[in-house]
C-alpha cells in the first residue's frame, strides 16, 4: 500500500512539473510568436517530443523556400534552431539544399512535413535532393529519415553520392 500511494504522489509531483513546464511554454510561445511573425509566415505550432512545443515558421519568395522551426522552452533571439533550405528549381519542384539543426529531437520531421504542405499547396509536383560525400558519416540516418517520409532513395555507394525524390501522393 505505501509503495502505490508513493508512486500517485511521485505521479501527481510529475504531473505538476509537465503542466508547469508546458505553461512557461505557453508564455514564452507567445512572446515568440510575436517575434517571429513580424520577419516570417508562421505556418504552425507542433509537438514533436517530450511535451515540447516549437513554433515553424517559412520564409517563400518563390525563388526559395526555407521551413524554421524554434523551441518555445528559450526566448526567440532572431535565429531559428532548424531549418530546411529549399529553392525552386521551377514552378514544379523544390530542391533541398541543406538541413541544419541537431539531430534525434524529432525537428527534421516536423519541418519535412511542414515543406510538403507547403509544396502540395504551390501545386509542387517533386521535392528533391541530393545526398553527397559529406553526409557520408550519418548516411544510415538520412536514408531511414527520407524513407520514413516517403522519399524514394537512390544511393551510389562507390562514388559516395545519392538523389532523394518525394512525389505526393
Amino acid at each position: 500500500m505505501f509503495t502505490q500511494l508513493t508512486e500517485k504522489n511521485q505521479n501527481a509531483e510529475e504531473l505538476k512539473e509537465t503542466l508547469d513546464d508546458l505553461e512557461f511554454q505557453l508564455f514564452r510561445m507567445q512572446d515568440n510568436l510575436k517575434e517571429i511573425a513580424k520577419k516570417y509566415e508562421v505556418i504552425g505550432v507542433d509537438q514533436p517530443e517530450d511535451n515540447q512545443l516549437v513554433i515553424v515558421s517559412a520564409q517563400n519568395d518563390g525563388n526559395a523556400c526555407k521551413i524554421m522551426l524554434n523551441e518555445c522552452t528559450k526566448a526567440y533571439r532572431g535565429a531559428w534552431d532548424f531549418a530546411i533550405d529549399g529553392v525552386y528549381e521551377d514552378n514544379h519542384t523544390i530542391f533541398i539544399g541543406d538541413i541544419k539543426g541537431p539531430a534525434n529531437k524529432g525537428y527534421g520531421s516536423v519541418c519535412m512535413n511542414y515543406l510538403k504542405e507547403v509544396a502540395v499547396d504551390q501545386n509542387v509536383h517533386v521535392i528533391k535532393g541530393d545526398i553527397a560525400e559529406r553526409d557520408w558519416d550519418h548516411l544510415e540516418r538520412l536514408i531511414h529519415f527520407y524513407e520514413k517520409h516517403n522519399f524514394e532513395v537512390n544511393i551510389d555507394y562507390t562514388n559516395k553520392c545519392g538523389e532523394i525524390e518525394w512525389t505526393p501522393a
